[in-house]
């Protein structure tokens, strides 16, 4: 049974290797559910954790940060007796992977960042303000983020699905509130040299999350990154790309079950 004080979570797989799952911006751990099927329980015990304000953690009070996140997650990894294990994050997510390594001092086996925020945060111009800061409240504003983050190239009912997800599973204040933690925050001098293997994922139609923003930020962050672009996908390769990511992350994890810490 999930105490009150334990992030609200979805545990997939009763496999030996270990993994918690963090969803990005738009909405809760069900962001992945094209790509559920395709999992290896097996082999794997997935963690899926909702993020304070968003799903199973809807009613959880306390920050809605990047801080937060991580702490939720160790201290998710602690109450289900988890000691080692993998981690996986998408967008703000990502950003989130990149302080649970830092934050778990050694605990962390790989890590696979899904299209992810960087430590430096993601500081937005003049334009960019007036369309993140009224996305909250307004659709046609989350609309063109999700275009922008796709090339505008997906079906007008996926864009409406992703719209209204992300109003069933988060509040107005906790969407706001995290866009502001994405942007804002910057701990990448805390992270600088962490010898941790970290798996870059990109999609190739994704203008914001490209190859060379991340060559500049996250490959230079560890020195045991690795880069991959991920073909006929944009922001959202578990919904885009669903069973090639799965293949992805897994075969990832597997090369680096046996890492020592």
């Amino acid at each position: 049974m999930v105490t009150s004080d334990i992030i609200g979570h979805t545990i997939l797989g009763s496999g030996r290797e270990k993994v918690i799952i963090l969803h990005g911006w738009w909405g809760d751990y069900t962001a992945y559910e094209a790509m559920l099927p395709y999992l290896d329980g097996q082999n794997f015990t997935y963690a899926f954790i909702d993020c304070r304000g968003y799903g199973k953690s809807a009613h959880m009070a306390g920050d809605h940060s990047i801080d937060q996140i991580a702490t939720d997650a160790l201290a998710l990894a602690d109450y289900l007796a988890w000691e080692k294990f993998h981690v996986a994050g998408h967008s703000m997510g990502g950003m989130a992977v990149q302080k649970i390594i830092h934050q778990g001092r050694g605990r962390v086996k790989s890590a696979v960042a899904i299209t992810p925020v960087p430590a430096c945060g993601s500081p937005l111009d003049e334009d960019g303000r007036t369309l993140f800061h009224g996305a909250a409240e307004n659709d046609d504003n989350r609309r063109g983020i999700l275009e922008f983050l796709t090339s505008s190239r997906l079906s007008p009912c996926w864009y409406d699905y992703i719209i209204r997800r992300s109003h069933e599973t988060t509040t107005n204040a906790a969407f706001h509130d995290y866009m502001r933690a994405w942007t804002e925050t910057d701990f990448a001098a805390e992270i600088t040299g962490d010898k941790t293997p970290v798996l870059v994922l990109v999609g190739e139609h994704d203008q914001a999350i490209t190859a060379a923003a991340m060559e500049q930020t996250l490959l230079d962050y560890y020195p045991h990154a690795s880069l991959t672009v991920i073909k006929n996908a944009g922001h959202f390769p578990m919904a885009e790309t669903p069973v090639w990511l799965a293949t992805l992350m897994e075969g990832y994890f597997r090369k680096h079950r046996s890492r020592q810490i």
